[in-house]
């Protein structure tokens, strides 16, 4: 996870971002085999880029012979004939998968040893998941194996949207397959895309590459968009037959496709992001009073006296977190991790409430936020800013100067924050030991480092993901593309934030001892799936590197990042590795956080930006005043809806720095780079340029010295005739040859391998 960024309040480090997976539209004049390590995806026949069908397993072989002769019955014998399957313990794995199969209904039993197809149609209801422009994964809650759906059979189902599914009990390519009878509910109505016009109509081809159809809009439904524009288009007829267009009109029009308000603008509509505040959330946003009362101070634990500062962002406008810290008698210190009391403003029941609970989260494109909160209160009444009172919410801490934690207290109080600093003017003052406030910096950060190296002795994984930022002209224009550099100031922040993230779930976590456990909104993680490691030690040894995937997964994944720092494939294989691990959510269920080794874990320190530290804060003070557990199903289902937010800002967020990362590079055509194969496909080869993050595809339609094919199980692609190779992790000499706004994608023209 990052650190804190410009108007962002995050700073416990998950190590939980995902790299970039948008890919753009693929080539049909593309050379190569179908790929099993993702691609591109064309919304005309593109090949896929989603989930790949697995090597058919024992029991889909065994359930193919059935298939292939539906109304044959077999005995044990035969069909261990049919497999080629002579010895004993084989005999016995066969008649175990034929049990399994008839108790899921696909197997019907004949007399003892005899066994046919069920041929019984078996109706499901499932959530769409388009793979490509040609077939969808429908995936179904208790069933083990998701349906595949071809799209002449999706009845214009989305990505999304639940459906019903006639399931043939026949099996084909190890999976078997339905067609949707009935679209019971739509994820969403209104699609992105650019308007192709013609005299008296226009057709909007879809942003979302993977999606099957274009959208016909009449001329009554333009609504004043021009062809080449970028559009919202709400679907307002579906066809009754196959072969049509949905119909369509036009709602929104962002403006020429390609200009940097249309393209951001598309990208929130895009996502279902919020434009604005609807009017009643601002009026009540400005009616709540800025006054802090005499009366509510004395409800609270005061540290108006005791040194108090922030430490954010240069251009950060919200501050969500403050420490304050004083010597104790005994040689220890009180560190107090001061949070904005946000649930002091906004209350249950309320607009604001209901608005913050429906967007869950802020979202931080690259030239703007789209904040959680109005700026009423996310940049003034909540900001912790310097020289003011401020109500908080704090977790407070005696430490030794080795970490050693001695006591804990959370509740309510009231801050006067004496500096605002900058990362920068808090890394100088590490550095040179000089400044306002450097002896209270310097010890904070002593035994921030103690904590984080407790955090590394107990198994967390130290992965620090790359961050691309941009520098942008007046216009949002990238004037340059650099790597956010962590240092100290930032990893003080995280430390105590991840300090008091990890007690408040540990305290409510134990106020059940001994009896039924109190509800509480977890931050969880859990354990990295068997068959993604061991697929990413394969990756890792392309580049010389040995992952043991049943050893320590901690110790092996903090060895491999100590040995690639500061090397070329550094970002490639972290990025990697994050994503064979489970994805971080929001839980009732005390699960844990294997990214960060802590037994329990929450979100208590952004409540400004995010909508579960607004739960934690609630379930806190609601167990400090000794109520009674607090309904777990009501929780759960809103640790549900902001995790699926969370989600969706993170796309958003990727979506906007990959059009940022194209619209830099259409500056540089023609411009030469190093870098890194960071994926192949049936379409090309993907590179990582060295110099800034930006990722571009070398087409094998490109690659004239020879016809390419791709040899997926090893990482790379093979010249028929030449037998040169070029693999997953090779360093190469690219040349940008052009960059597609409207797509987000980026061409570029092989020059030579380098050695690795």
């Amino acid at each position: 996870m990052r650190s804190k960024d410009s108007n962002r309040g995050g700073k416990d480090n998950e190590g939980r971002n995902e790299r970039n997976s948008s890919r753009g539209r693929g080539d049909s004049s593309s050379k190569g085999k179908s790929s099993k390590g993702g691609g591109s995806s064309s919304r005309r026949g593109g090949s896929s880029s989603g989930r790949k069908d697995t090597p058919k397993s024992a029991k889909s072989r065994v359930l193919e012979v059935f298939s292939d002769s539906p109304d044959t019955v077999f005995t044990q014998r035969q069909l261990c004939r049919r497999l080629g399957v002579t010895d004993k313990k084989g005999r016995e794995q066969v008649n175990d998968l034929l049990q399994t199969l008839v108790k899921e209904n696909k197997l019907l039993p004949i007399d003892d040893d005899k066994f046919m197809m069920n041929l019984k149609v078996d109706i499901i209801t499932g959530r769409v998941d388009l793979a490509n422009s040609k077939y969808a994964y429908i995936v179904s809650e208790g069933r083990e194996e998701d349906v595949r759906v071809f799209r002449e059979h999706l009845k214009y189902a989305m990505d999304g949207d639940t459906v019903k599914v006639e399931v043939s009990p026949t099996v084909h390519g190890g999976r078997q397959e339905g067609v949707v009878i009935e679209v019971l509910e739509r994820s969403r109505t209104e699609l992105v895309g650019i308007m192709e016009l013609s005299k008296n109509f226009g057709f909007v081809v879809p942003d979302f590459k993977k999606l099957y159809f274009d959208v016909f809009v009449g001329e009554r439904g333009l609504n004043g968009a021009q062809s080449g524009d970028k559009v919202l288009v709400k679907i307002v007829e579906w066809p009754k037959s196959p072969g049509k267009n949905p119909t369509g009109e036009v709602i929104r029009v962002f403006g020429p496709a390609g200009e940097n308000e249309a393209e951001i603008h598309s990208i929130m509509a895009e996502f279902g992001l919020p434009f604005e505040f609807d009017e009643s959330v601002e009026e009540e946003a400005e009616s709540i009073s800025d006054k802090i009362t005499d009366a509510e101070i004395a409800k609270r634990r005061d540290f108006r006296d005791v040194t108090t500062f922030t430490i954010d962002p240069a251009d950060a406008k919200d501050f969500d977190d403050a420490l304050s810290i004083q010597k104790l008698e005994n040689g220890h210190y009180e560190i107090g991790v001061h949070i904005a009391d946000v649930t002091h403003y906004v209350q249950p029941k309320t607009i604001l409430e209901k608005e913050a609970f429906h967007r869950a989260t802020s979202v931080y494109l690259v030239d703007r936020t789209i904040p959680m909160l109005p700026e009423r209160l996310s940049n003034g009444l909540c900001s912790l800013r310097p020289e003011e009172e401020k109500l908080t919410f704090s977790a407070v801490f005696e430490l030794d100067e080795n970490g050693k934690l001695y006591d804990s207290w959370f509740g309510r109080t009231v801050i006067y924050s004496d500096r605002r600093f900058a990362y920068e003017e808090a890394q100088e003052r590490i550095e040179s030991g000089e400044g306002d406030f450097a002896e209270e910096i310097n010890i904070l950060n002593g035994i921030a480092k103690k904590l984080k190296d407790k955090r590394f002795k107990n198994g967390a994984i130290s992965f620090e993901t790359t961050e691309v930022k941009f520098k942008l002209d007046e216009n949002g224009k990238p004037l340059y593309v650099y790597v956010k550099e962590r240092k100290d100031a930032h990893k003080l922040i995280e430390e105590f934030m991840l300090l008091a993230n990890r007690k408040v779930a540990e305290y409510v976590y134990n106020l059940g001892k001994g009896k039924r456990r109190p509800t509480m909104v977890y931050r969880t993680h859990g354990q990295p799936d068997p068959d993604k490691l061991s697929t990413f030690s394969l990756f890792a040894r392309k580049f010389g590197y040995k992952v043991d995937p049943d050893g320590d997964i901690s110790e092996e994944l903090n060895n491999l990042t100590e040995e690639i720092e500061g090397k070329p494939e550094q970002s490639v294989l972290q990025n990697l590795a994050i994503r064979t691990m489970a994805k971080a959510k929001y839980s009732t269920e005390p699960e844990g956080h294997f990214g960060l080794a802590f037994d329990h874990y929450s979100h208590f320190t952004s409540p400004i930006r995010r909508y579960p530290d607004m739960m934690a804060h609630r379930l806190l003070q609601h167990y400090l005043d000794g109520g009674k557990s607090e309904d777990k199903e009501e929780y759960e289902e809103r640790c549900r809806h902001s995790s699926e937010m969370e989600k969706r800002a993170a796309d958003a967020e990727r979506a906007s720095i990959k059009y940022k990362q194209v619209e830099f590079m259409k500056d540089t055509i023609g411009n030469q780079y190093k870098g890194i194969v960071s994926g192949v496909t049936e379409w090309g080869i993907f590179v990582e340029i060295e110099e800034n993050k930006c990722e571009g595809m070398v087409r094998l339609s490109d690659l004239n010295d020879d016809y390419y094919e791709l040899d997926a199980s090893n990482y790379r692609i093979i010249g028929r005739q030449n037998k040169r190779i070029i693999s997953f992790g090779d360093e190469v000499m690219v040349e940008v040859k052009s960059a597609n706004l409207a797509d987000r994608t980026i061409d570029l023209t092989l020059i030579e391998t380098l050695k690795k």
